[in-house]
């Protein structure tokens, strides 16, 4: 059963809580669907050279103990020569969710803070507030299929090696990636994400020779002031016509 939430009357775009299923764990699964008007989309956790980061609070939620996201595999999308990632028509986010106190009501309440764009881009607030009611153990399709179109891991997919070379540039960073990884099918795009806000990262150049994929990007501070990356923090997702991969961290290359 969905529940209402609440938008902005004249955003191009809808949010409401799905209420999902409890887990043998103890863990409940609910997510949080959108629904966009023909010719908009929103973006993903990393957004690309022209787009808005999605940002959640949960002001006001209660008896949550940990939460744990799950983006779908997003689309890129290419406008002007820009590249975006993103969605259109729907999305619908999975949260596994933990609560305090078992046995007890959860409510989740909170906002989403996210741009959308179809001939222009805006920023949208959209705000939600839901009590997920006492569910039963079968998975809702909605989420569940949300859920298996999300990237696979690096160990299921099937990763031999990730390597990140850091070179300094006169004004920041170059990281060349270089994963052995079957392919994820069709033409293959990365994004690369350093593990810090402040750092900007460039769209990478990507190519494949066999086995092994190769991106390389330029990395940038917002502050224009020198910078340093843990290898362990960057995460490189491979989007392919057959799935995606997650990978995080990447050793000396």
């Amino acid at each position: 059963m969905a529940m209402p939430a609440y938008a902005s009357d004249t955003a191009p775009v809808s949010v409401e809580v799905l209420q999902g299923w409890e887990m043998s764990d103890g863990r409940r699964v609910a997510a949080i669907k959108l629904s966009l008007e023909d010719g908009w989309k929103t973006y993903w956790r990393a957004p690309g050279d022209s787009g808005i980061p999605p940002l959640f609070s949960w002001k006001g939620a209660r008896n949550i103990s940990q939460m744990q996201i799950t983006w779908p595999q997003p689309k890129v999308i290419y406008d002007g020569g820009v590249r975006s990632i993103g969605y259109k028509e729907q999305l619908v986010i999975p949260l596994h969710i933990a609560p305090m106190r078992d046995g007890q009501p959860i409510r989740l309440k909170g906002r989403m803070d996210i741009g959308i764009c179809s001939d222009i881009c805006a920023p949208y607030t959209l705000k939600f507030d839901a009590k997920l009611e006492e569910a039963g153990t079968f998975p809702t399709p909605e989420i569940a299929s949300a859920l298996a179109s999300a990237p696979f891991s690096a160990s299921e997919a099937a990763v031999k090696s990730a390597t990140c070379r850091l070179t300094p540039t006169d004004d920041g960073m170059q990281i060349e990636a270089r994963v052995t990884v079957p392919s994820a099918g069709g033409r293959e795009e990365t994004v690369i994400e350093a593990g810090q806000d402040t750092i900007w990262v460039s769209e990478p150049v990507t190519t494949r020779k066999g086995g092994q994929l190769v991106a390389v990007s330029q990395m940038f501070h917002s502050s224009g002031t020198a910078f340093s990356v843990n290898r362990s923090d960057v995460r490189i997702t491979i989007l392919g016509s057959n799935h995606a991969i997650d990978i995080r961290g990447c050793s000396a290359g």
